[in-house]
C-alpha cells in the first residue's frame, strides 16, 4: 500500500508493501505529520514556534518536543562547529531540525507497530526499512540539481536514512552562521546515514560549510556523501559508492 498526502507544505509519500498494512497504519502516520505541522511551523501564527517569535511563549514553557528537539539542536551546533543553527537575525526556526525528526518518528512508529519493509519520504528526505515490493534493497534517485529530470545517481538502501541540503529548490535558505551571508558555494550535499535525522541534520550543516562540508562528512563515522558545487562538479565520499546501484527507476527521487 502506498500513499501521498500534503502536509508541512510538501507532499509526503509512505509505502509500506507488508501485507498486514491497513489505512488505520497510514492514519496515524499522517496524523503525527499534523501535528508537527501544528507545533513547529514557522508559518502558522498558533505554532509554538510563532509564538516563540512573537515572545509570546518562553523556550522553557514550549512542549516535551521542542525542548527534544532544542537538545538535538544544540548538539548537533556543537558537533558542526556552529554551522547548523537554528536560529538567525534573532528569528527561531527549528526546521533543519524538525523535518528529518519526524521522519524518523513516524518511521519508528510504524516499526514499533510491526512494519519490517516500508519507507517514509516528506518531501525528498527518506527513511527506509528492510526490502522492496520485489525483495530487493530500496532505491532513492539523487536529482541534478540543475535539470531535474535527470538523475545523476541512484543509490540503494535498507534500514538507512538519506537527506539532500541544496538551494535548487527554494533557493537560498541556508546561512553561514560565521558569516551571516547565504551558503552559495554548491547546491547540493546528499548525506546517507544510520537514519534520517542525523542525515538531515549533518546535510544541512555541510551545507552551509561550503565545499569544505563534503569533508565534514568524510571525517564522521557510519554517513556518506554527495556533493554537487555550483559549478557541476560532483564530489562523493570515500564510501558513498558502495550505495550507488546501476541506472534504474528509483523507488523515490531527491
Amino acid at each position: 500500500m502506498k500513499q501521498t498526502r500534503w502536509l508541512m507544505g510538501m507532499p509526503i509519500t509512505v509505502e509500506i508493501v507488508d501485507a498486514s498494512a491497513t489505512a488505520e497504519a497510514f492514519d496515524a502516520v499522517y496524523a503525527y505529520f499534523a501535528y508537527i505541522d501544528e507545533t513547529f511551523s514557522p508559518f502558522k501564527p498558533t505554532s509554538e514556534v510563532s509564538r516563540v517569535n512573537r515572545g509570546e511563549l518562553a523556550l522553557a514553557d514550549t512542549c516535551m518536543d521542542m525542548q527534544i528537539v532544542l537538545d538535538i539542536a544544540e548538539h548537533t551546533r556543537q558537533q558542526s562547529d556552529g554551522y547548523f543553527n537554528v536560529w538567525h537575525d534573532g528569528i527561531f526556526n527549528p526546521s533543519g531540525v524538525v523535518k528529518g525528526w519526524a521522519i524518523d518518528q513516524a518511521a519508528s512508529m510504524l516499526y514499533l507497530n510491526g512494519f519490517e519493509n516500508f519507507y517514509v519520504d516528506a518531501g525528498g528526505d527518506v527513511q527506509v526499512y528492510g526490502k522492496d515490493a520485489q525483495g530487493e534493497v530500496w532505491t532513492v534517485g539523487i536529482c541534478n540539481p540543475f535539470d531535474l529530470n535527470q538523475i545523476v545517481k541512484t543509490v540503494g538502501l535498507d534500514d538507512r536514512g538519506i537527506a539532500t541540503s541544496g538551494s535548487y529548490m527554494r533557493g537560498a535558505h541556508i546561512y553561514n552562521p560565521h558569516s551571516d551571508s547565504p551558503a552559495d558555494e554548491i547546491v547540493s550535499i546528499t548525506v546517507i546515514g544510520p537514519d534520517v535525522l542525523e542525515a538531515d541534520l549533518l546535510a544541512t550543516a555541510a551545507f552551509a560549510m561550503g565545499r569544505k562540508g563534503i569533508y565534514f562528512i568524510e571525517s564522521l563515522p557510519k554517513v556518506e556523501g554527495y556533493m554537487i558545487d555550483r559549478n557541476g562538479r560532483a564530489t562523493m565520499t570515500t564510501g558513498f559508492q558502495a550505495y550507488v546501484q546501476p541506472t534504474r527507476k528509483a523507488t523515490q527521487e531527491k
